[in-house]
């Protein structure tokens, strides 16, 4: 027998308000519906999808594995609703991106927004491995990534492929050139992103091939970060070359031994890619048919 689709959203709402209360309040219905629903389907199954203690509640296992069933089932729910209203056109409603940095997502937003001006757009930064977390947990509807993603869950399409370079202070020594080696900069200390940066696996992997060692003496979770980090002489940053923030007192220096590159791709789940939105912002980007 089917699970009634009210039971599995009051689940929903609870396990993503935080609370009975709030959930009631987001789906417009009273407090002890809410509750009579959840206590239902609990009793339907035999299982326990919340722990409470007074008015704190948390997920137990079977909640947090049923949360992210909810999650594509609403989603997909909109897509239908969003196909069906507009029949492939999308012309209204929210777009949330995820991106591993604003420049590409920037310039793809501009260009959205010029043939889709009443679409809400929201952005989540982070990581390469930090936003695909968010387009497989459906935080987001579409993610820009800095890599290949192995993931049968996941489709994603490329856009464009850029070098790394170093960047650093004009105290340093090297501010008066215009190219740096990996011997080189095995001599350095570095401020570098978390290890899920795509970045910096990209030049670890490329001193490792090389038998060169990194000294990373400070680790930052942003570019914002860096870049300040290596304006006040605390190492050298890397970065790819369009994303690099020129400054009278940084240098960037091309890496004249080595070409690496990181590729960028558009990403979302394969269940998804026929989202109108999806789709639209997709065709918008990289043409029709893409």
């Amino acid at each position: 027998m089917a699970i009634p689709f009210t039971l599995l959203r009051a689940f929903h709402a609870v396990a993503e308000h935080g609370g009975f209360t709030a959930a009631a309040n987001a789906l417009g219905i009273g407090q002890p519906t809410v509750t009579t629903q959840v206590k239902e389907l609990e009793e339907r199954y035999g299982v326990e999808l919340f722990l409470r203690s007074g008015r704190q509640i948390q997920l137990t296992t079977a909640g947090e594995a049923l949360v992210e069933i909810t999650r594509r089932m609403i989603a997909l729910r909109q897509d239908a609703h969003d196909l069906l209203s507009g029949y492939g056109e999308f012309r209204s409603g929210d777009l949330r991106l995820a991106a591993v940095g604003p420049f590409h997502a920037a310039e793809m937003i501009a260009r959205f927004s010029k043939d889709y001006p009443n679409i809400h757009i929201s952005m989540l930064l982070g990581n390469s491995e930090q936003t695909l977390e968010h387009i497989l947990k459906l935080h987001a509807d579409i993610a820009i990534l800095a890599r290949t993603i192995e993931d049968p869950r996941v489709v994603t399409l490329p856009f464009s492929t850029h070098r790394i370079i170093a960047f650093v202070p004009r105290t340093h020594p090297l501010f008066s050139r215009s190219e740096v080696t990996l011997a080189q900069l095995a001599a350095e200390r570095f401020v570098l992103r978390e290890p899920g940066s795509t970045t910096r696996r990209a030049l670890e992997a490329a001193m490792q091939e090389n038998g060169l060692p990194i000294d990373c003496a400070l680790e930052i979770g942003s570019r914002e970060g860096v870049w300040k980090a290596v304006l006040e002489g605390l190492g050298v940053g890397v970065v790819t070359d369009f994303e690099f923030v020129a400054h009278p007192d940084l240098k960037a220096l091309t890496i004249s031994d080595a070409d690496i590159t990181v590729e960028y791709r558009l990403a979302c789940l394969k269940d998804r890619r026929q989202s109108p939105k999806i789709r639209a912002f997709i065709d918008t980007v990289l043409g029709p048919g893409c």
